[in-house]
Protein backbone atom coordinates (compact mmCIF):
# COMPACT_ATOMS: atom_id res chain seq x y z
CA UNK A 1 0.00 0.00 0.00
CA UNK A 2 2.77 2.41 0.97
CA UNK A 3 4.54 1.49 -2.25
CA UNK A 4 1.39 2.34 -4.27
CA UNK A 5 1.06 5.70 -2.52
CA UNK A 6 4.70 6.46 -3.23
CA UNK A 7 4.19 5.70 -6.92
CA UNK A 8 1.10 7.94 -7.06
CA UNK A 9 3.01 10.76 -5.37
CA UNK A 10 5.89 10.33 -7.83
CA UNK A 11 3.54 10.44 -10.84
CA UNK A 12 1.77 13.50 -9.44
CA UNK A 13 5.07 15.33 -8.93
CA UNK A 14 6.21 14.31 -12.41
CA UNK A 15 3.04 15.81 -13.85
CA UNK A 16 3.50 18.99 -11.84
CA UNK A 17 7.12 19.29 -12.95
CA UNK A 18 6.08 18.77 -16.55
CA UNK A 19 3.43 21.49 -16.24
CA UNK A 20 5.99 23.76 -14.61
CA UNK A 21 8.52 23.19 -17.37
CA UNK A 22 5.91 24.03 -19.98
CA UNK A 23 4.51 27.10 -18.22
CA UNK A 24 7.36 29.28 -19.52
CA UNK A 25 6.72 28.39 -23.17
CA UNK A 26 4.87 31.06 -25.10
CA UNK A 27 2.19 29.04 -26.97
CA UNK A 28 1.25 29.60 -30.60
CA UNK A 29 -1.54 32.15 -30.86
CA UNK A 30 -2.27 32.31 -34.60
CA UNK A 31 -1.26 28.88 -35.93
CA UNK A 32 -4.08 27.56 -38.07
CA UNK A 33 -5.24 31.05 -39.02
CA UNK A 34 -2.23 33.16 -40.07
CA UNK A 35 -0.19 30.10 -41.06
CA UNK A 36 -0.62 26.30 -41.03
CA UNK A 37 -0.78 24.57 -37.67
CA UNK A 38 0.92 21.31 -38.62
CA UNK A 39 4.64 20.78 -39.16
CA UNK A 40 3.98 19.01 -42.47
CA UNK A 41 1.91 21.85 -43.90
CA UNK A 42 4.30 24.53 -42.64
CA UNK A 43 7.24 22.80 -44.29
CA UNK A 44 5.33 22.30 -47.56
CA UNK A 45 4.24 25.95 -47.67
CA UNK A 46 7.68 27.34 -46.88
CA UNK A 47 9.33 25.00 -49.36
CA UNK A 48 7.06 26.40 -52.06
CA UNK A 49 7.82 30.02 -51.12
CA UNK A 50 11.58 29.57 -50.87
CA UNK A 51 11.83 27.40 -53.98
CA UNK A 52 11.28 30.55 -56.06
CA UNK A 53 14.67 31.78 -54.79
CA UNK A 54 16.65 28.53 -55.00
CA UNK A 55 19.08 30.14 -57.49
CA UNK A 56 19.51 33.30 -55.41
CA UNK A 57 23.07 34.18 -54.46
CA UNK A 58 22.79 34.30 -50.67
CA UNK A 59 24.64 36.75 -48.43
CA UNK A 60 26.39 36.83 -45.08
CA UNK A 61 26.36 40.61 -44.61
CA UNK A 62 22.66 41.03 -43.83
CA UNK A 63 22.13 42.78 -40.50
CA UNK A 64 18.40 43.46 -40.77
CA UNK A 65 15.34 42.66 -42.83
CA UNK A 66 11.96 44.36 -43.09
CA UNK A 67 9.21 41.82 -43.71
CA UNK A 68 5.39 41.74 -43.56
CA UNK A 69 3.37 39.91 -40.92
CA UNK A 70 -0.05 39.26 -42.45
CA UNK A 71 -1.42 35.78 -43.04
CA UNK A 72 1.02 33.77 -45.14
CA UNK A 73 -1.47 33.41 -47.98
CA UNK A 74 -1.16 37.17 -48.49
CA UNK A 75 2.35 38.10 -47.41
CA UNK A 76 4.34 34.91 -46.87
CA UNK A 77 5.94 34.95 -50.32
CA UNK A 78 7.08 38.56 -49.79
CA UNK A 79 8.64 37.76 -46.41
CA UNK A 80 10.36 34.74 -48.00
CA UNK A 81 11.99 37.03 -50.58
CA UNK A 82 13.99 38.69 -47.80
CA UNK A 83 14.76 35.60 -45.73
CA UNK A 84 15.92 33.73 -48.86
CA UNK A 85 18.74 36.26 -49.27
CA UNK A 86 20.36 35.08 -46.03
CA UNK A 87 22.97 32.37 -46.35
CA UNK A 88 21.24 29.51 -44.47
CA UNK A 89 24.61 28.32 -43.14
CA UNK A 90 25.49 31.73 -41.70
CA UNK A 91 25.38 31.69 -37.92
CA UNK A 92 23.96 34.68 -36.06
CA UNK A 93 24.41 34.95 -32.31
CA UNK A 94 20.90 36.26 -31.76
CA UNK A 95 17.81 37.39 -33.66
CA UNK A 96 16.04 40.53 -32.49
CA UNK A 97 12.39 40.51 -33.59
CA UNK A 98 10.76 43.93 -33.42
CA UNK A 99 7.17 44.68 -34.32
CA UNK A 100 4.19 46.87 -33.46
CA UNK A 101 1.57 46.09 -30.85
CA UNK A 102 -1.83 45.10 -32.21
CA UNK A 103 -3.20 44.37 -28.73
CA UNK A 104 -2.49 47.18 -26.26
CA UNK A 105 -1.05 50.69 -26.10
CA UNK A 106 1.49 51.63 -23.42
CA UNK A 107 3.80 54.34 -24.90
CA UNK A 108 6.96 52.28 -24.84
CA UNK A 109 8.44 48.90 -25.72
CA UNK A 110 7.88 45.50 -24.15
CA UNK A 111 10.68 42.93 -24.21
CA UNK A 112 9.72 39.39 -23.27
CA UNK A 113 11.59 38.63 -20.04
CA UNK A 114 9.21 35.87 -18.92
CA UNK A 115 8.96 33.14 -21.56
CA UNK A 116 11.91 30.80 -22.02
CA UNK A 117 10.71 29.52 -25.39
CA UNK A 118 8.35 30.37 -28.25
CA UNK A 119 6.44 27.41 -29.60
CA UNK A 120 6.11 26.85 -33.36
CA UNK A 121 4.96 23.87 -35.43
CA UNK A 122 8.65 23.18 -36.14
CA UNK A 123 9.64 23.08 -32.47
CA UNK A 124 10.40 25.48 -29.64
CA UNK A 125 12.75 28.44 -30.08
CA UNK A 126 14.78 29.62 -27.12
CA UNK A 127 14.53 33.18 -25.81
CA UNK A 128 17.77 34.93 -24.84
CA UNK A 129 16.43 35.89 -21.42
CA UNK A 130 19.73 37.32 -20.22
CA UNK A 131 19.71 39.92 -23.00
CA UNK A 132 15.97 40.53 -22.59
CA UNK A 133 16.52 41.20 -18.88
CA UNK A 134 19.42 43.55 -19.59
CA UNK A 135 17.35 45.52 -22.09
CA UNK A 136 14.36 45.68 -19.74
CA UNK A 137 16.42 47.69 -17.25
CA UNK A 138 16.41 50.68 -19.58
CA UNK A 139 13.72 53.28 -20.17
CA UNK A 140 11.30 52.98 -21.97
CA UNK A 141 11.42 49.17 -21.89
CA UNK A 142 9.14 47.07 -19.74
CA UNK A 143 7.33 43.74 -19.90
CA UNK A 144 3.63 43.63 -20.73
CA UNK A 145 2.00 40.20 -20.83
CA UNK A 146 -0.77 41.39 -23.16
CA UNK A 147 1.76 42.75 -25.63
CA UNK A 148 3.13 39.26 -26.30
CA UNK A 149 0.41 36.73 -25.45
CA UNK A 150 -1.72 37.06 -28.60
CA UNK A 151 0.55 39.19 -30.79
CA UNK A 152 1.05 37.79 -34.30
CA UNK A 153 3.67 40.14 -35.79
CA UNK A 154 6.61 38.21 -34.30
CA UNK A 155 5.05 34.77 -34.26
CA UNK A 156 4.48 34.57 -38.03
CA UNK A 157 8.20 35.23 -38.70
CA UNK A 158 9.51 32.39 -36.54
CA UNK A 159 8.72 29.27 -38.62
CA UNK A 160 10.16 30.92 -41.75
CA UNK A 161 13.45 31.76 -40.03
CA UNK A 162 13.51 28.39 -38.30
CA UNK A 163 12.96 26.52 -41.57
CA UNK A 164 15.54 28.49 -43.58
CA UNK A 165 18.43 28.75 -41.12
CA UNK A 166 20.51 25.67 -40.41
CA UNK A 167 21.05 26.90 -36.86
CA UNK A 168 18.27 28.92 -35.28
CA UNK A 169 19.73 31.40 -32.76
CA UNK A 170 18.11 32.49 -29.51
CA UNK A 171 15.63 35.31 -29.97
CA UNK A 172 14.84 38.65 -28.34
CA UNK A 173 11.12 39.46 -28.89
CA UNK A 174 10.29 43.17 -28.67
CA UNK A 175 6.89 44.79 -29.17
CA UNK A 176 6.75 48.56 -29.57
CA UNK A 177 3.60 50.50 -28.78
CA UNK A 178 4.32 54.17 -29.38
CA UNK A 179 4.69 56.65 -32.21
CA UNK A 180 6.39 59.19 -29.95
CA UNK A 181 9.64 60.13 -31.65
CA UNK A 182 11.53 60.75 -28.41
CA UNK A 183 10.51 57.33 -27.15
CA UNK A 184 11.58 55.69 -30.39
CA UNK A 185 14.96 57.43 -30.17
CA UNK A 186 15.37 56.05 -26.65
CA UNK A 187 14.48 52.54 -27.83
CA UNK A 188 17.01 52.79 -30.66
CA UNK A 189 19.76 53.98 -28.33
CA UNK A 190 19.24 51.00 -26.03
CA UNK A 191 19.35 48.55 -28.95
CA UNK A 192 22.26 50.16 -30.83
CA UNK A 193 25.00 48.16 -29.05
CA UNK A 194 23.38 44.96 -30.35
CA UNK A 195 22.96 46.24 -33.90
CA UNK A 196 26.01 44.70 -35.53
CA UNK A 197 27.08 41.95 -37.90
CA UNK A 198 26.80 39.31 -35.16
CA UNK A 199 23.01 39.68 -34.85
CA UNK A 200 20.02 39.75 -37.19
CA UNK A 201 17.26 42.32 -36.68
CA UNK A 202 13.86 41.33 -38.07
CA UNK A 203 11.60 44.36 -38.46
CA UNK A 204 7.98 43.25 -38.79
CA UNK A 205 5.68 45.61 -40.67
CA UNK A 206 2.87 45.60 -43.18
CA UNK A 207 2.39 48.80 -45.15
CA UNK A 208 -0.72 50.61 -46.45
CA UNK A 209 -4.08 49.73 -44.86
CA UNK A 210 -6.80 49.80 -46.62
CA UNK A 211 -6.81 51.88 -49.80
CA UNK A 212 -7.81 50.54 -53.20
CA UNK A 213 -5.26 48.57 -55.23
CA UNK A 214 -4.11 51.53 -57.37
CA UNK A 215 -3.76 53.91 -54.42
CA UNK A 216 -1.85 51.29 -52.42
CA UNK A 217 0.76 51.09 -55.16
CA UNK A 218 1.22 54.88 -55.07
CA UNK A 219 1.31 55.16 -51.28
CA UNK A 220 3.60 52.19 -50.77
CA UNK A 221 5.99 53.36 -53.49
CA UNK A 222 6.43 56.70 -51.70
CA UNK A 223 7.11 54.91 -48.42
CA UNK A 224 9.53 52.52 -50.13
CA UNK A 225 11.58 55.37 -51.58
CA UNK A 226 11.74 57.08 -48.19
CA UNK A 227 13.02 53.92 -46.50
CA UNK A 228 15.61 53.42 -49.26
CA UNK A 229 16.96 56.90 -48.51
CA UNK A 230 17.79 55.76 -44.98
CA UNK A 231 16.68 59.20 -43.77
CA UNK A 232 14.30 59.15 -40.81
CA UNK A 233 12.99 62.63 -41.67
CA UNK A 234 12.15 61.57 -45.23
CA UNK A 235 10.38 58.52 -43.82
CA UNK A 236 8.23 60.65 -41.52
CA UNK A 237 7.60 63.10 -44.38
CA UNK A 238 6.42 60.29 -46.65
CA UNK A 239 4.01 59.10 -43.96
CA UNK A 240 2.66 62.64 -43.59
CA UNK A 241 2.37 63.17 -47.36
CA UNK A 242 0.41 59.93 -47.65
CA UNK A 243 -1.90 60.98 -44.80
CA UNK A 244 -2.60 64.29 -46.52
CA UNK A 245 -3.14 62.72 -49.93
CA UNK A 246 -6.88 62.13 -49.53
CA UNK A 247 -6.54 58.44 -50.31
CA UNK A 248 -9.87 56.84 -49.50
CA UNK A 249 -9.78 54.30 -46.64
CA UNK A 250 -6.06 54.82 -45.96
CA UNK A 251 -5.66 54.16 -42.23
CA UNK A 252 -1.86 53.91 -42.09
CA UNK A 253 1.14 53.83 -44.44
CA UNK A 254 3.00 51.34 -42.24
CA UNK A 255 1.52 49.58 -39.25
CA UNK A 256 5.09 48.91 -38.09
CA UNK A 257 6.08 52.56 -38.44
CA UNK A 258 7.56 52.54 -34.93
CA UNK A 259 9.69 49.48 -35.66
CA UNK A 260 10.96 50.87 -38.98
CA UNK A 261 11.73 54.24 -37.37
CA UNK A 262 13.72 52.42 -34.66
CA UNK A 263 15.76 50.69 -37.36
CA UNK A 264 16.44 53.96 -39.22
CA UNK A 265 17.63 55.60 -36.01
CA UNK A 266 19.95 52.66 -35.30
CA UNK A 267 21.33 52.91 -38.84
CA UNK A 268 22.13 56.60 -38.55
CA UNK A 269 25.82 57.26 -39.28
CA UNK A 270 26.41 53.55 -39.85
CA UNK A 271 27.87 52.18 -43.15
CA UNK A 272 24.70 50.38 -44.25
CA UNK A 273 22.97 49.75 -47.57
CA UNK A 274 19.21 49.28 -47.92
CA UNK A 275 17.95 47.03 -50.71
CA UNK A 276 14.34 46.69 -51.82
CA UNK A 277 13.45 43.21 -53.03
CA UNK A 278 9.74 42.84 -53.63
CA UNK A 279 6.41 44.59 -53.32
CA UNK A 280 2.93 43.12 -53.45
CA UNK A 281 -0.37 43.84 -51.83
CA UNK A 282 -3.27 41.63 -50.83
CA UNK A 283 -5.02 42.47 -54.11
CA UNK A 284 -2.36 40.42 -55.93
CA UNK A 285 -3.71 37.22 -54.38
CA UNK A 286 -6.10 35.32 -56.64
CA UNK A 287 -9.75 36.20 -56.04
CA UNK A 288 -8.87 38.81 -53.40
CA UNK A 289 -10.74 42.10 -53.39
CA UNK A 290 -8.97 45.14 -54.83
CA UNK A 291 -11.08 47.92 -53.36
CA UNK A 292 -9.54 47.48 -49.88
CA UNK A 293 -6.00 46.08 -49.74
CA UNK A 294 -2.93 45.88 -47.49
CA UNK A 295 0.60 46.49 -48.83
CA UNK A 296 3.68 44.33 -48.26
CA UNK A 297 7.36 45.16 -48.83
CA UNK A 298 10.54 43.10 -48.41
CA UNK A 299 13.85 44.88 -47.68
CA UNK A 300 17.29 43.73 -46.58
CA UNK A 301 19.90 45.91 -44.89
CA UNK A 302 23.54 45.03 -45.42
CA UNK A 303 26.65 46.02 -43.52
CA UNK A 304 29.02 47.61 -46.02
CA UNK A 305 31.97 47.25 -43.66
CA UNK A 306 31.87 43.49 -44.21
CA UNK A 307 30.35 43.42 -47.65
CA UNK A 308 32.42 41.42 -50.13
CA UNK A 309 30.99 42.67 -53.38
CA UNK A 310 32.09 40.93 -56.55
CA UNK A 311 31.03 40.52 -60.17
CA UNK A 312 31.55 37.36 -62.16
CA UNK A 313 32.61 37.45 -65.81
CA UNK A 314 29.05 37.11 -67.13
CA UNK A 315 27.89 40.06 -65.01
CA UNK A 316 30.81 42.20 -66.20
CA UNK A 317 30.02 41.37 -69.81
CA UNK A 318 26.36 42.26 -69.23
CA UNK A 319 27.36 45.71 -67.93
CA UNK A 320 29.67 46.31 -70.89
CA UNK A 321 26.87 45.34 -73.30
CA UNK A 322 24.47 47.68 -71.47
CA UNK A 323 26.97 50.55 -71.76
CA UNK A 324 27.54 50.03 -75.49
CA UNK A 325 23.88 49.48 -76.31
CA UNK A 326 22.77 52.56 -74.38
CA UNK A 327 25.18 54.73 -76.42
CA UNK A 328 23.95 53.10 -79.60
CA UNK A 329 20.33 53.68 -78.59
CA UNK A 330 21.02 57.37 -78.03
CA UNK A 331 22.70 57.70 -81.44
CA UNK A 332 19.81 55.89 -83.14
CA UNK A 333 17.16 57.62 -81.01
CA UNK A 334 15.89 54.19 -79.99
CA UNK A 335 13.83 53.43 -76.89
CA UNK A 336 14.92 49.79 -76.88
CA UNK A 337 16.05 48.44 -73.50
CA UNK A 338 19.81 47.86 -73.52
CA UNK A 339 19.45 44.65 -71.52
CA UNK A 340 17.30 41.56 -71.04
CA UNK A 341 15.51 41.22 -67.70
CA UNK A 342 16.84 37.67 -67.40
CA UNK A 343 20.42 38.99 -67.47
CA UNK A 344 19.92 41.23 -64.43
CA UNK A 345 21.27 39.29 -61.47
CA UNK A 346 21.00 40.33 -57.78
CA UNK A 347 24.57 41.68 -57.95
CA UNK A 348 23.61 43.99 -60.82
CA UNK A 349 20.74 45.32 -58.71
CA UNK A 350 23.11 46.45 -55.96
CA UNK A 351 23.06 50.16 -55.16
CA UNK A 352 26.64 50.88 -56.28
CA UNK A 353 28.32 53.82 -57.95
CA UNK A 354 30.14 53.44 -61.26
CA UNK A 355 32.25 55.37 -63.75
CA UNK A 356 32.16 54.66 -67.49
CA UNK A 357 35.27 55.62 -69.47
CA UNK A 358 35.51 55.69 -73.27
CA UNK A 359 38.80 55.30 -75.13
CA UNK A 360 39.88 55.48 -78.77
CA UNK A 361 43.36 54.05 -79.33
CA UNK A 362 44.09 54.34 -75.60
CA UNK A 363 43.20 58.05 -75.60
CA UNK A 364 40.40 59.13 -73.29
CA UNK A 365 37.23 60.08 -75.21
CA UNK A 366 34.89 60.64 -72.28
CA UNK A 367 34.45 59.69 -68.64
CA UNK A 368 31.49 60.33 -66.36
CA UNK A 369 30.29 58.61 -63.21
CA UNK A 370 28.83 59.07 -59.77
CA UNK A 371 28.84 57.38 -56.42
CA UNK A 372 26.26 55.15 -54.75
CA UNK A 373 22.62 56.16 -54.89
CA UNK A 374 19.24 54.52 -54.94
CA UNK A 375 19.75 53.50 -58.57
CA UNK A 376 20.76 49.88 -59.18
CA UNK A 377 24.17 49.26 -60.73
CA UNK A 378 22.86 48.30 -64.17
CA UNK A 379 20.88 51.56 -64.31
CA UNK A 380 23.89 53.62 -63.23
CA UNK A 381 25.99 52.09 -66.03
CA UNK A 382 23.28 52.75 -68.60
CA UNK A 383 23.03 56.39 -67.57
CA UNK A 384 26.77 57.03 -67.15
CA UNK A 385 27.60 55.49 -70.54
CA UNK A 386 25.35 57.99 -72.29
CA UNK A 387 26.71 60.88 -70.23
CA UNK A 388 30.30 59.87 -70.96
CA UNK A 389 29.51 59.79 -74.67
CA UNK A 390 27.42 62.95 -74.91
CA UNK A 391 27.73 65.06 -71.73
CA UNK A 392 31.45 65.18 -70.86
CA UNK A 393 32.25 68.91 -71.29
CA UNK A 394 35.86 68.14 -72.22
CA UNK A 395 34.90 66.41 -75.46
CA UNK A 396 32.56 66.71 -78.40
CA UNK A 397 29.68 64.27 -78.55
CA UNK A 398 30.51 60.77 -79.79
CA UNK A 399 29.41 60.21 -83.39
CA UNK A 400 27.98 57.10 -85.00
CA UNK A 401 31.18 56.71 -87.02
CA UNK A 402 33.29 56.56 -83.86
CA UNK A 403 31.22 53.95 -82.06
CA UNK A 404 33.04 50.96 -83.56
CA UNK A 405 36.41 52.47 -82.56
CA UNK A 406 35.46 53.09 -78.93
CA UNK A 407 36.66 50.80 -76.17
CA UNK A 408 34.59 50.90 -72.98
CA UNK A 409 35.96 50.61 -69.46
CA UNK A 410 33.75 50.39 -66.38
CA UNK A 411 34.79 51.07 -62.78
CA UNK A 412 32.26 49.78 -60.25
CA UNK A 413 32.77 51.58 -56.95
CA UNK A 414 32.55 50.28 -53.42
CA UNK A 415 30.75 52.49 -50.87
CA UNK A 416 32.57 55.64 -49.73
CA UNK A 417 34.50 55.44 -46.45
CA UNK A 418 35.36 58.65 -44.65
CA UNK A 419 38.97 58.90 -43.49
CA UNK A 420 40.37 61.20 -40.82
CA UNK A 421 44.03 61.06 -41.77
CA UNK A 422 45.87 60.90 -45.08
CA UNK A 423 47.75 57.92 -43.65
CA UNK A 424 44.53 55.91 -44.02
CA UNK A 425 44.53 56.49 -47.79
CA UNK A 426 46.03 53.50 -49.66
CA UNK A 427 47.48 55.25 -52.69
CA UNK A 428 47.35 53.10 -55.80
CA UNK A 429 44.68 50.80 -54.40
CA UNK A 430 41.96 53.27 -53.44
CA UNK A 431 40.34 56.19 -55.17
CA UNK A 432 39.94 59.52 -53.41
CA UNK A 433 36.87 61.76 -53.15
CA UNK A 434 37.43 65.29 -51.83
CA UNK A 435 34.55 67.46 -50.67
CA UNK A 436 34.68 70.99 -49.31
CA UNK A 437 31.55 73.06 -49.09
CA UNK A 438 29.66 72.71 -52.36
CA UNK A 439 32.73 71.64 -54.32
CA UNK A 440 33.92 68.09 -54.80
CA UNK A 441 36.09 65.99 -57.04
CA UNK A 442 37.55 62.52 -57.39
CA UNK A 443 40.34 60.49 -58.90
CA UNK A 444 39.72 56.82 -59.63
CA UNK A 445 42.25 54.33 -58.21
CA UNK A 446 43.73 53.60 -61.65
CA UNK A 447 44.77 57.25 -62.12
CA UNK A 448 47.73 56.52 -59.81
CA UNK A 449 49.07 54.08 -62.41
CA UNK A 450 48.85 56.67 -65.18
CA UNK A 451 50.86 59.42 -63.49
CA UNK A 452 54.15 59.74 -61.65
CA UNK A 453 52.89 61.60 -58.57
CA UNK A 454 53.45 61.20 -54.87
CA UNK A 455 50.41 60.68 -52.64
CA UNK A 456 50.41 64.37 -51.68
CA UNK A 457 50.66 65.42 -55.35
CA UNK A 458 47.76 63.09 -56.16
CA UNK A 459 45.66 64.81 -53.50
CA UNK A 460 46.80 68.25 -54.61
CA UNK A 461 45.87 67.64 -58.25
CA UNK A 462 42.51 66.23 -57.23
CA UNK A 463 41.80 69.21 -54.99
CA UNK A 464 42.85 71.80 -57.57
CA UNK A 465 42.00 70.18 -60.91
CA UNK A 466 38.91 68.15 -60.01
CA UNK A 467 37.31 69.79 -56.96
CA UNK A 468 38.23 73.33 -58.01
CA UNK A 469 39.67 74.27 -54.63
CA UNK A 470 43.23 75.22 -53.70
CA UNK A 471 46.17 72.82 -54.06
CA UNK A 472 46.56 72.40 -50.28
CA UNK A 473 42.89 72.72 -49.37
CA UNK A 474 42.47 68.94 -49.25
CA UNK A 475 44.13 69.20 -45.84
CA UNK A 476 40.99 70.69 -44.28
CA UNK A 477 38.41 69.11 -46.62
CA UNK A 478 36.35 65.96 -46.08
CA UNK A 479 38.22 62.97 -47.54
CA UNK A 480 36.64 59.69 -48.59
CA UNK A 481 38.20 56.57 -50.05
CA UNK A 482 36.75 53.77 -52.14
CA UNK A 483 37.91 50.86 -54.23
CA UNK A 484 36.93 49.93 -57.76
CA UNK A 485 36.25 46.76 -59.73
CA UNK A 486 37.71 47.69 -63.12
CA UNK A 487 37.07 45.85 -66.39
CA UNK A 488 36.98 46.72 -70.06
CA UNK A 489 35.93 45.38 -73.42
CA UNK A 490 38.27 42.84 -74.96
CA UNK A 491 38.21 44.16 -78.51
CA UNK A 492 40.26 42.13 -80.97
Amino acid sequence: MNKLIAILIFLTMLGLNKMSSQSNIRPMAVAGSFYPASKKNVEATLSEYLNHYKNTKTREDITAIIVPHAGWIYSGAVAAAAVAQINPKHVYEHIFLIGPSHQIYFNGASVNTVNDYYATPLGNIKVAKDICSAIAKHTPFTYKFQAHAKEHCIEVQLPLLQYHLKKMPDIIPIIISTQNDNRICQIAEVLKPYFNKKNLFVISSDFSHYPCYEDANKVDKRTEEAILSGDINKFYQAIQTNEQGNYQNLVTSACGQCAIATLLYMMKDRPMNIHHLLYKNSGDVAYAEKDRVVGYHAFIITDTTTQLFSLNNEERQTLLKIARQSIKNKLNQSAEKPYKETDITPALKEKCGAFVSLYIENQLRGCIGHFGSNTPLYGVVEEMAQEAAFEDPRFNEVTINELSEINIEISVLTPLKKIHSVEEFQYGKQGIYIKKGFRSGTFLPQVANEVNWTKEEFLGHCARDKAGIGWDEWKDADLYTYEAIIFKENKK
